[in-house]
């Protein structure tokens, strides 16, 4: 079940996570372990450090369909802490998400599947893997810096946040296509371990998407603002 409108920073983290436990992966992200008993959500941000403002925007964010305005909230939002959110999910899905997918489609695809076909299963896969370690690495080595010296008072005049939004490209096309050959041309009986898989590459594609929208919606627009701060 899950529960719509503003969590508050007076409700229990163990209701949020019980009724949205999509939710795990928000905690997860903020370094929030479990185990915190009937604590309340501002309670364990404060024990972990988290800045509550910017968990519980995030957390509101996803729950009500990443649709909501969020130019009120830019001026409680901590960059530093969304940036250790957006960091730690690009650890997720380069260290965990997508090696862990790779060895399951490798798995289900090597029986069942004609030589040619596992190729281009594989090949997709590949690309999009691909794909998603460039857009990452792109944010990590450039615009994490250029955003760590804005908030350090320093502006590079040969960049700024505009030129990420521009080259920001939907990184989850190539896995709705690797999703669409999957369903449409797999030769295979659909084993319990490819079914499996097609249910981690739904997941997947979902989890980008909602990746993708907060840093369009939240992130760029904090950093928007921060930039008018500085001459």
């Amino acid at each position: 079940m899950h529960r719509k409108g503003q969590y508050r920073q007076t409700d229990k983290m163990v209701d949020l996570i019980s009724r949205n436990y999509s939710m795990l992966l928000v905690m997860s992200r903020f370094n929030i372990s479990p185990g915190f008993g009937d604590k309340t959500i501002g309670e364990v941000c404060r024990l972990n450090n988290v800045d509550i403002c910017t968990f519980l925007t995030v957390v509101n964010f996803l729950l009500e369909g990443c649709d909501t305005p969020v130019e009120h909230v830019n001026n409680c939002l901590s960059v530093e802490h969304l940036i250790v959110y957006l960091h730690n999910a690009h650890d997720y899905f380069l260290e965990f998400r997508l090696p862990h997918l790779r060895r399951k489609l490798t798995e289900a695809i090597k029986d069942d599947c004609p030589g040619d076909v596992a190729f281009v299963i594989t090949k997709f896969f590949n690309e999009y893997a691909g794909e998603v370690d460039k857009h990452m690495m792109y944010e990590e080595k450039t615009v994490f810096p250029y955003v760590r010296e804005l908030l350090k008072g320093k502006k590079n005049p040969k960049y700024n946040i505009s030129i990420f939004h521009r080259r920001h490209d939907q990184i989850e096309l190539k896995i709705t296509e690797l999703k669409n050959l999957l369903l449409k041309y797999y030769p295979g009986e659909g084993s319990h371990l490819f079914n499996s898989v097609l249910f981690d590459i739904f997941s997947t594609e979902k989890d980008l998407t909602t990746h993708n929208l907060i840093e369009n919606n939240l992130f760029t627009p904090a950093i928007l603002e921060l930039e008018k701060q500085i001459c």
